[in-house]
Protein backbone atom coordinates (compact mmCIF):
# COMPACT_ATOMS: atom_id res chain seq x y z
CA UNK A 1 0.00 0.00 0.00
CA UNK A 2 1.37 3.37 -1.04
CA UNK A 3 1.17 5.71 1.40
CA UNK A 4 0.30 9.80 0.16
CA UNK A 5 0.27 12.67 1.67
CA UNK A 6 -1.39 15.99 -0.01
CA UNK A 7 0.11 19.53 1.19
CA UNK A 8 -2.54 22.07 -0.11
CA UNK A 9 -5.87 19.52 0.09
CA UNK A 10 -8.40 22.55 0.15
CA UNK A 11 -7.95 23.51 -3.46
CA UNK A 12 -10.31 21.75 -5.91
CA UNK A 13 -7.00 19.71 -7.33
CA UNK A 14 -6.24 18.68 -3.85
CA UNK A 15 -9.88 17.61 -3.24
CA UNK A 16 -9.85 16.15 -6.84
CA UNK A 17 -6.92 14.38 -5.73
CA UNK A 18 -8.90 12.80 -2.49
CA UNK A 19 -11.71 11.75 -4.83
CA UNK A 20 -9.52 9.58 -6.66
CA UNK A 21 -7.29 8.25 -4.67
CA UNK A 22 -9.86 7.53 -2.42
CA UNK A 23 -10.80 5.02 -4.89
CA UNK A 24 -7.41 3.25 -5.31
CA UNK A 25 -6.91 0.20 -4.47
CA UNK A 26 -3.40 0.48 -3.64
CA UNK A 27 -3.51 3.68 -2.19
CA UNK A 28 -3.70 5.01 1.34
CA UNK A 29 -4.19 9.03 1.74
CA UNK A 30 -2.15 9.08 5.25
CA UNK A 31 -2.19 13.06 5.84
CA UNK A 32 -4.12 15.82 4.43
CA UNK A 33 -2.60 19.46 4.92
CA UNK A 34 -4.58 23.19 5.18
CA UNK A 35 -3.68 26.71 6.58
CA UNK A 36 -7.42 27.51 6.69
CA UNK A 37 -8.68 23.74 8.07
CA UNK A 38 -6.40 22.82 10.59
CA UNK A 39 -7.66 20.11 12.91
CA UNK A 40 -10.97 19.90 10.62
CA UNK A 41 -12.56 16.44 9.21
CA UNK A 42 -12.96 16.54 5.21
CA UNK A 43 -16.56 16.41 5.18
CA UNK A 44 -16.85 19.79 7.29
CA UNK A 45 -14.93 21.58 4.17
CA UNK A 46 -16.23 19.34 1.31
CA UNK A 47 -19.65 17.85 2.56
CA UNK A 48 -19.32 15.52 -0.77
CA UNK A 49 -16.78 13.34 1.19
CA UNK A 50 -19.40 12.62 4.00
CA UNK A 51 -18.38 9.38 5.76
CA UNK A 52 -14.68 9.34 4.45
CA UNK A 53 -12.50 8.31 7.12
CA UNK A 54 -9.25 9.89 6.57
CA UNK A 55 -7.47 11.78 8.34
CA UNK A 56 -8.09 14.93 9.70
CA UNK A 57 -6.12 18.43 8.24
CA UNK A 58 -3.02 18.92 9.68
CA UNK A 59 -3.00 22.69 9.92
CA UNK A 60 0.76 23.22 8.55
CA UNK A 61 2.19 22.61 5.13
CA UNK A 62 5.29 21.83 6.19
CA UNK A 63 7.29 18.32 5.47
CA UNK A 64 6.93 17.03 8.89
CA UNK A 65 2.43 17.19 8.73
CA UNK A 66 3.36 14.79 5.54
CA UNK A 67 6.06 12.39 7.48
CA UNK A 68 5.74 9.02 6.96
CA UNK A 69 4.15 8.70 3.63
CA UNK A 70 5.52 7.67 0.46
CA UNK A 71 4.27 9.79 -2.35
CA UNK A 72 3.54 13.62 -1.62
CA UNK A 73 1.60 15.46 -3.78
CA UNK A 74 2.15 19.82 -3.42
CA UNK A 75 -0.88 21.14 -4.73
CA UNK A 76 0.28 24.62 -3.65
CA UNK A 77 0.85 28.22 -5.60
CA UNK A 78 4.00 28.65 -7.14
CA UNK A 79 6.75 29.24 -5.76
CA UNK A 80 5.87 27.19 -2.68
CA UNK A 81 7.11 23.62 -4.01
CA UNK A 82 10.55 24.89 -4.35
CA UNK A 83 10.84 25.60 -1.16
CA UNK A 84 9.52 22.00 0.26
CA UNK A 85 10.65 19.52 -1.89
CA UNK A 86 14.70 19.71 -0.70
CA UNK A 87 13.38 18.51 2.58
CA UNK A 88 10.81 16.10 1.62
CA UNK A 89 14.03 14.46 -0.98
CA UNK A 90 16.26 14.66 2.01
CA UNK A 91 13.50 12.49 3.95
CA UNK A 92 13.15 10.06 1.13
CA UNK A 93 10.51 11.13 -0.16
CA UNK A 94 9.13 10.72 -3.97
CA UNK A 95 7.16 14.52 -4.88
CA UNK A 96 4.54 15.11 -7.51
CA UNK A 97 4.52 18.87 -8.16
CA UNK A 98 0.90 19.95 -9.80
CA UNK A 99 2.26 24.01 -9.40
CA UNK A 100 4.77 25.15 -11.78
CA UNK A 101 8.00 25.34 -10.30
CA UNK A 102 9.32 21.87 -11.55
CA UNK A 103 7.95 22.30 -15.07
CA UNK A 104 10.96 23.96 -16.79
CA UNK A 105 14.10 22.65 -17.25
CA UNK A 106 15.61 25.62 -17.59
CA UNK A 107 14.48 27.73 -14.51
CA UNK A 108 15.27 31.04 -16.17
CA UNK A 109 12.14 30.35 -18.19
CA UNK A 110 10.17 29.98 -15.04
CA UNK A 111 11.71 33.17 -13.27
CA UNK A 112 10.90 35.20 -16.85
CA UNK A 113 7.11 34.45 -17.04
CA UNK A 114 6.46 34.03 -13.20
CA UNK A 115 8.36 36.51 -11.99
CA UNK A 116 9.87 34.77 -9.04
CA UNK A 117 13.37 33.62 -8.27
CA UNK A 118 13.75 30.30 -8.24
CA UNK A 119 15.72 28.93 -5.05
CA UNK A 120 16.24 25.66 -6.43
CA UNK A 121 17.83 25.65 -9.99
CA UNK A 122 19.54 22.68 -9.87
CA UNK A 123 16.70 20.54 -8.92
CA UNK A 124 15.10 21.47 -12.04
CA UNK A 125 17.09 19.80 -13.94
CA UNK A 126 16.60 16.48 -12.86
CA UNK A 127 13.05 16.73 -12.33
CA UNK A 128 10.62 14.89 -15.00
CA UNK A 129 8.02 16.69 -17.14
CA UNK A 130 4.85 14.18 -15.76
CA UNK A 131 3.40 13.87 -19.17
CA UNK A 132 3.21 9.67 -19.20
CA UNK A 133 2.67 9.25 -22.97
CA UNK A 134 5.77 11.42 -23.79
CA UNK A 135 8.41 10.48 -20.73
CA UNK A 136 6.96 6.77 -19.42
CA UNK A 137 10.30 5.55 -19.41
CA UNK A 138 11.62 8.73 -16.93
CA UNK A 139 8.45 9.13 -14.84
CA UNK A 140 9.18 5.52 -12.92
CA UNK A 141 12.37 6.70 -11.91
CA UNK A 142 11.81 10.10 -11.13
CA UNK A 143 12.06 11.44 -7.80
CA UNK A 144 10.52 15.11 -8.63
CA UNK A 145 7.84 15.00 -10.99
CA UNK A 146 6.31 18.50 -12.36
CA UNK A 147 2.93 17.41 -13.33
CA UNK A 148 2.11 19.34 -16.69
CA UNK A 149 -0.62 21.95 -16.85
CA UNK A 150 -4.30 21.47 -18.12
CA UNK A 151 -3.48 23.55 -21.09
CA UNK A 152 -0.28 21.92 -22.19
CA UNK A 153 -1.78 18.93 -21.53
CA UNK A 154 -4.36 19.59 -24.31
CA UNK A 155 -2.13 20.74 -26.60
CA UNK A 156 1.24 18.68 -26.58
CA UNK A 157 -1.05 15.58 -26.91
CA UNK A 158 -2.60 16.77 -30.19
CA UNK A 159 0.49 17.92 -31.93
CA UNK A 160 2.76 15.23 -30.56
CA UNK A 161 2.31 12.99 -33.44
CA UNK A 162 1.93 15.55 -36.52
CA UNK A 163 5.82 16.90 -35.12
CA UNK A 164 6.89 13.45 -34.95
CA UNK A 165 6.21 12.80 -38.00
CA UNK A 166 6.64 16.11 -39.77
CA UNK A 167 3.50 16.50 -40.94
CA UNK A 168 2.81 20.58 -40.14
CA UNK A 169 4.60 23.51 -40.38
CA UNK A 170 6.52 24.27 -37.06
CA UNK A 171 6.55 28.07 -37.80
CA UNK A 172 2.58 28.28 -37.82
CA UNK A 173 1.20 26.71 -34.82
CA UNK A 174 -1.90 28.19 -33.70
CA UNK A 175 -3.69 26.55 -30.56
CA UNK A 176 -7.54 28.34 -29.31
CA UNK A 177 -7.89 26.69 -26.12
CA UNK A 178 -11.10 26.83 -24.09
CA UNK A 179 -11.68 26.21 -20.01
CA UNK A 180 -13.87 25.63 -17.20
CA UNK A 181 -13.91 28.01 -14.68
CA UNK A 182 -12.35 25.93 -12.31
CA UNK A 183 -9.05 26.33 -13.78
CA UNK A 184 -8.87 29.15 -12.41
CA UNK A 185 -8.88 27.97 -8.59
CA UNK A 186 -11.31 27.90 -5.90
CA UNK A 187 -10.25 31.11 -4.61
CA UNK A 188 -12.79 33.70 -4.67
CA UNK A 189 -12.52 36.24 -7.82
CA UNK A 190 -15.16 38.79 -9.27
CA UNK A 191 -14.01 37.77 -12.74
CA UNK A 192 -14.90 34.06 -11.99
CA UNK A 193 -18.70 35.50 -9.87
CA UNK A 194 -21.27 33.78 -11.10
CA UNK A 195 -23.01 36.79 -12.37
CA UNK A 196 -19.72 38.02 -14.10
CA UNK A 197 -19.52 34.09 -15.68
CA UNK A 198 -23.11 32.64 -16.55
CA UNK A 199 -23.91 33.46 -19.94
CA UNK A 200 -20.50 34.80 -20.97
CA UNK A 201 -17.82 33.52 -22.94
CA UNK A 202 -13.71 35.10 -22.77
CA UNK A 203 -10.77 35.59 -23.84
CA UNK A 204 -7.62 36.19 -20.91
CA UNK A 205 -4.07 35.95 -20.99
CA UNK A 206 -4.06 36.62 -24.69
CA UNK A 207 -0.32 36.93 -26.03
CA UNK A 208 1.34 36.49 -22.88
CA UNK A 209 -0.50 33.13 -20.90
CA UNK A 210 1.95 31.39 -18.78
CA UNK A 211 1.63 28.38 -20.15
CA UNK A 212 3.05 29.28 -23.45
CA UNK A 213 6.75 28.54 -22.85
CA UNK A 214 5.91 25.37 -21.03
CA UNK A 215 3.96 24.32 -24.55
CA UNK A 216 6.84 25.37 -25.98
CA UNK A 217 9.73 23.71 -24.30
CA UNK A 218 7.97 20.48 -25.19
CA UNK A 219 7.14 21.15 -28.39
CA UNK A 220 10.64 22.20 -29.56
CA UNK A 221 12.08 18.99 -27.65
CA UNK A 222 9.37 16.50 -29.94
CA UNK A 223 10.54 19.16 -33.10
CA UNK A 224 14.25 19.13 -32.30
CA UNK A 225 14.41 22.98 -32.95
CA UNK A 226 13.00 25.95 -30.91
CA UNK A 227 8.98 26.52 -31.68
CA UNK A 228 6.96 29.17 -30.74
CA UNK A 229 3.46 28.98 -30.81
CA UNK A 230 -0.14 31.24 -30.71
CA UNK A 231 -1.64 30.12 -27.73
CA UNK A 232 -4.96 32.23 -26.60
CA UNK A 233 -7.12 30.76 -23.48
CA UNK A 234 -10.92 31.03 -22.46
CA UNK A 235 -12.90 30.91 -20.36
CA UNK A 236 -16.39 28.93 -20.41
CA UNK A 237 -19.30 29.06 -18.50
CA UNK A 238 -18.75 25.35 -17.50
CA UNK A 239 -17.43 24.29 -14.13
CA UNK A 240 -14.71 21.79 -15.89
CA UNK A 241 -13.38 20.96 -18.94
CA UNK A 242 -11.17 21.82 -21.98
CA UNK A 243 -11.30 22.10 -25.48
CA UNK A 244 -8.65 23.04 -27.42
CA UNK A 245 -8.84 23.42 -31.17
CA UNK A 246 -5.60 23.64 -32.92
CA UNK A 247 -4.84 25.40 -36.74
CA UNK A 248 -1.86 24.10 -38.61
CA UNK A 249 -0.42 24.06 -41.64
CA UNK A 250 0.48 20.66 -43.61
CA UNK A 251 3.83 20.08 -45.15
CA UNK A 252 1.81 17.97 -47.90
CA UNK A 253 -1.44 16.49 -49.31
CA UNK A 254 -3.10 13.96 -47.01
CA UNK A 255 -6.59 13.14 -45.90
CA UNK A 256 -8.27 13.18 -42.56
CA UNK A 257 -8.15 9.22 -42.17
CA UNK A 258 -4.89 9.29 -43.27
CA UNK A 259 -4.27 11.76 -40.32
CA UNK A 260 -6.40 9.64 -38.08
CA UNK A 261 -4.06 7.05 -38.98
CA UNK A 262 -0.92 8.47 -37.73
CA UNK A 263 -2.45 9.76 -34.62
CA UNK A 264 -3.29 6.05 -34.08
CA UNK A 265 -0.02 4.49 -34.74
CA UNK A 266 1.77 6.92 -32.18
CA UNK A 267 -0.79 6.72 -29.32
CA UNK A 268 -0.88 2.45 -30.13
CA UNK A 269 -1.63 1.38 -26.65
CA UNK A 270 -2.00 4.33 -24.77
CA UNK A 271 -5.27 3.86 -22.61
CA UNK A 272 -6.03 7.30 -21.95
CA UNK A 273 -5.80 8.49 -25.43
CA UNK A 274 -8.56 8.25 -27.19
CA UNK A 275 -8.85 8.97 -31.08
CA UNK A 276 -12.18 9.87 -32.45
CA UNK A 277 -13.00 8.94 -36.31
CA UNK A 278 -14.26 11.09 -38.65
CA UNK A 279 -17.60 12.49 -38.28
CA UNK A 280 -17.46 12.46 -34.95
CA UNK A 281 -15.44 15.42 -33.09
CA UNK A 282 -14.20 15.55 -29.29
CA UNK A 283 -16.82 17.46 -27.05
CA UNK A 284 -15.84 17.91 -22.86
CA UNK A 285 -19.02 16.20 -21.58
CA UNK A 286 -17.39 13.28 -23.51
CA UNK A 287 -14.17 13.39 -20.69
CA UNK A 288 -15.66 14.94 -17.65
CA UNK A 289 -14.71 13.13 -14.62
CA UNK A 290 -11.95 11.03 -16.93
CA UNK A 291 -8.64 10.53 -17.22
CA UNK A 292 -9.01 10.52 -21.27
CA UNK A 293 -7.94 12.40 -23.99
CA UNK A 294 -10.09 12.59 -26.95
CA UNK A 295 -8.49 13.80 -30.11
CA UNK A 296 -10.33 14.71 -33.17
CA UNK A 297 -9.14 16.00 -36.74
CA UNK A 298 -9.89 16.98 -39.79
CA UNK A 299 -8.61 18.20 -42.95
CA UNK A 300 -9.32 21.15 -45.10
CA UNK A 301 -7.99 20.06 -48.41
CA UNK A 302 -9.24 23.60 -49.74
CA UNK A 303 -6.72 25.59 -48.19
CA UNK A 304 -4.12 22.71 -46.87
CA UNK A 305 -4.67 23.36 -43.12
CA UNK A 306 -5.17 20.87 -40.57
CA UNK A 307 -7.49 21.21 -37.66
CA UNK A 308 -6.89 18.95 -34.42
CA UNK A 309 -9.73 19.10 -31.73
CA UNK A 310 -8.80 17.71 -28.46
CA UNK A 311 -10.69 17.43 -25.27
CA UNK A 312 -10.06 16.80 -21.53
CA UNK A 313 -11.10 17.59 -18.20
CA UNK A 314 -8.70 19.96 -16.88
CA UNK A 315 -9.10 18.63 -12.86
CA UNK A 316 -8.32 14.90 -13.78
CA UNK A 317 -6.41 14.69 -16.62
CA UNK A 318 -5.17 18.30 -16.68
CA UNK A 319 -4.33 17.72 -13.16
CA UNK A 320 -5.18 15.02 -10.48
CA UNK A 321 -5.37 12.31 -12.56
CA UNK A 322 -2.44 12.74 -14.80
CA UNK A 323 -0.75 13.37 -11.26
CA UNK A 324 -1.85 9.53 -9.96
CA UNK A 325 -1.33 8.34 -13.63
CA UNK A 326 2.35 9.33 -12.48
CA UNK A 327 2.12 7.83 -9.15
CA UNK A 328 1.35 4.62 -10.61
CA UNK A 329 4.13 4.85 -12.82
CA UNK A 330 6.78 5.81 -9.90
CA UNK A 331 5.68 3.06 -7.74
CA UNK A 332 5.47 0.01 -10.05
CA UNK A 333 1.54 -0.15 -10.47
CA UNK A 334 -0.64 -0.74 -13.34
CA UNK A 335 -0.88 2.61 -14.95
CA UNK A 336 -4.64 2.69 -14.98
CA UNK A 337 -4.99 1.63 -11.38
CA UNK A 338 -7.40 3.83 -9.73
CA UNK A 339 -8.30 6.03 -12.77
CA UNK A 340 -10.95 3.76 -15.02
CA UNK A 341 -14.04 5.79 -14.91
CA UNK A 342 -16.50 6.29 -17.16
CA UNK A 343 -17.40 10.41 -18.63
CA UNK A 344 -19.80 11.79 -16.13
CA UNK A 345 -22.89 12.37 -18.58
CA UNK A 346 -24.89 14.86 -19.70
Amino acid sequence: MVKVGIIGATGYTGSELIRILAGHPEAEVAAITSRTSEGKKLEEVFYSFTGWNGPLFSGSDSPEAVKGCDIVFLAVPHGVAMELVPVLIKNGQRVIDLGADFRFRDYQIFESWYKHKHCEPELTKTAVYGLPELYRKEIRGAVVIGNPGCYPTSAILGLYPLLKNALIDPERIIIDSKSGVSGAGRKADLANHYPEMFGNFKAYGVAGHRHTPEIEQELSKIAGREIQVSFTPHLLPVARGILSTLHLSLTKKVTTSEVEAVFGEVYQGEPFIKILKEPVLPEIKGVTGTNCCHIGVRVDQRTNQLIVITAIDNMVKGAAGQAVQNMNLMCNLPETMGLVQWPVYP
